[in-house]
């Protein structure tokens, strides 16, 4: 009976060893199948060449970024003015370059026929004329805006001919009737004209990278080569002259811009309280 139940109790101490390793070893092996689960995850391609594939934020601010480049274009309104007016041929073509963000490069170069009929006189001037300044745009665009309020100058030359098609002698007391008209067709050739130009027009974008614009111009003149016995009343790229030195003149134009680089904008600092 003694050695009955020394077996029995070694056999229960035996099993409770047993029992208390194998909850010991049952985690052990969770763990490890775990561990072996996760170490077995396959790389995806982009993994395998070092490109990131987390997933981006997108909470962060694109940069702005102006663009610069060339815009291009024609006067529409000497265009069309042919076709009302018999009496007019000409066309100008408008071209400006952003140099900064608020400076253009800007130049018109035409050419004119136009014949004026007054009381006294009849004549027709023909010429080309250039004209190279600059615009300053006053307007603070927001977003992606490009649009025009600008202000400028330009320095202006033409060279033209005139040719006296008739004229009136005028009569102070025309008790006897008006003097009748005298056909002449005499023609001054060589002249040229200078002048300065201030401007004030705007450009706003109608469609994409094209621009709708208009500006309104005073004219100053510099130097005025005229012939003999004749006054120049009309110099092309001036217009008609006021008061012998002064003139004005406008533009409606249609341009087309050309980009050629971007440029980052700059944050502006707020200064801290």
């Amino acid at each position: 009976m003694k050695y009955t139940l020394r077996s029995f109790f070694s056999f229960g101490l035996l099993l409770s060893l047993t029992l208390m390793q194998a909850q010991e070893k049952t985690p052990v092996k969770e763990s490890t199948k775990t561990t072996q689960t996760d170490e077995i995850i396959p790389e995806t391609p982009l993994q395998r060449v070092g490109i990131n594939t987390e997933p981006k934020n997108n909470d962060s601010i694109p940069i702005k970024t102006d663009r610069y480049g060339i815009r291009v274009g024609v006067d529409l309104f000497k265009l069309t003015r042919a076709l009302y007016d018999q009496n007019y041929k000409g066309i100008e073509f408008v071209a400006d370059y952003r140099l900064t963000k608020k400076y253009f490069l800007a130049a018109e170069i035409g050419n004119e026929n136009k014949t004026t009929a007054d009381d006294r006189v009849n004549f027709t001037t023909k010429g080309s004329y250039i004209k190279a300044g600059f615009d300053y745009n006053a307007y603070e665009n927001w977003l992606d805006m490009e649009n025009v309020i600008s202000i400028g100058m330009r320095y202006g030359f033409s060279t033209f001919n005139q040719e006296l098609n008739s004229y009136r002698i005028y009569n102070a007391n025309p008790y006897f009737g008006e003097v009748p008209e005298i056909v002449s067709g005499k023609k001054f050739s060589g002249l040229s004209a200078s002048w300065i130009e201030v401007v004030a027009g705007i450009k706003a974008k109608v469609f994409d990278n094209v621009f709708m614009g208009l500006s309104l111009r005073l004219n100053r003149l510099v130097t005025n080569k005229e012939p003999e016995n004749f006054s120049n009343l009309y110099i092309p790229g001036f217009n008609r002259t006021y008061d012998g030195s002064f003139g004005v003149g406008f533009n409606y134009t249609v341009t087309y811009f050309v980009p050629i680089y971007k440029k980052k904008v700059k944050p502006i600092a707020v200064p801290k309280k």
